[in-house]
């Protein structure tokens, strides 16, 4: 266990062998933290969050990993990342789970094993990321939606609440419903994150037209991420 200066750590939380805790981080009344986990430079974890439990998959090991670390591919938490009550974050199976910095993590989260969460994420409050999911950078998750295994989801994705996301989200989507449907583009979150117009209405077009059009170069990387990983993408026509 390595603990970095200038934390406020509450004497209730339990903190296992295996932990690697960052500087100016705060932990709250009864989080539970086991490693393997590194955590970043100056985050905030709340009261009764669990991160670093077992993943849960039938016949996955579950020793008392407070006591030593867990024999799993570990969890790594990037720097200036908020993490709320009552949110849980498994160890990987194949792969470190990874929220990455300076995402917002709000209560009753709960990511499983071997999920991969971007930079600059917004989680609200009772979703839930079952095993493998890929989140790009930026994305904004509406309150308790549900992502299924092994899907991903692109960057500057924003989901309406209580979407049941069961295929591959293109970048820059707005989605919503259940089964999720593709509703076009999430303009507030382009342009809130610098996106420029012209760049944002080439999207519009994309998806607006099935596909068809170009991917504005300053977009390109964001887009060939997704392509790299879809194996199940939401289909066009965009719904209204």
């Amino acid at each position: 266990m390595s603990i970095g200066p200038h934390c406020h750590i509450h004497p209730t939380a339990v903190i296992g062998d295996g932990v690697t805790v960052g500087a100016d981080v705060t932990v709250g009344p009864h989080a539970v933290l086991t490693g393997p986990l590194t955590i970043g430079d100056r985050c905030w974890i709340g009261a009764s969050v669990v991160i670093g439990a077992p993943p849960e998959i039938l016949g996955a090991a579950h020793p008392d990993s407070w006591r030593e670390p867990a024999p799993h591919r570990g969890i790594v938490i990037g720097p200036g990342t908020t993490i709320r009550e009552f949110s849980t974050i498994h160890q990987g199976s194949e792969r470190a789970t990874t929220v990455g910095a300076g995402c917002f993590v709000m209560n009753r989260v709960s990511v499983e094993h071997d999920v991969q969460i971007g930079d600059r994420c917004v989680i609200a409050a009772g979703s839930t990321f079952a095993g493998h999911v890929s989140v790009g950078d930026g994305a904004n998750i509406g309150m308790h939606t549900v992502v299924h295994q092994h899907r991903i989801v692109g960057a500057g994705v924003v989901t309406g609440m209580g979407t049941v996301v069961v295929k591959d989200v293109p970048p820059y989507a707005k989605a919503f419903g259940n089964p999720v449907a593709l509703r076009g583009v999430n303009r507030i979150g382009m342009s809130r994150s610098g996106i420029g117009d012209a760049d944002i209405d080439a999207v519009a077009r994309l998806y607006a037209t099935g596909g068809g059009g170009a991917v504005p170069p300053s977009l390109a990387a964001a887009f060939a991420w997704w392509r790299e990983r879809a194996t199940n993408p939401l289909t066009f026509p965009v719904t209204a």
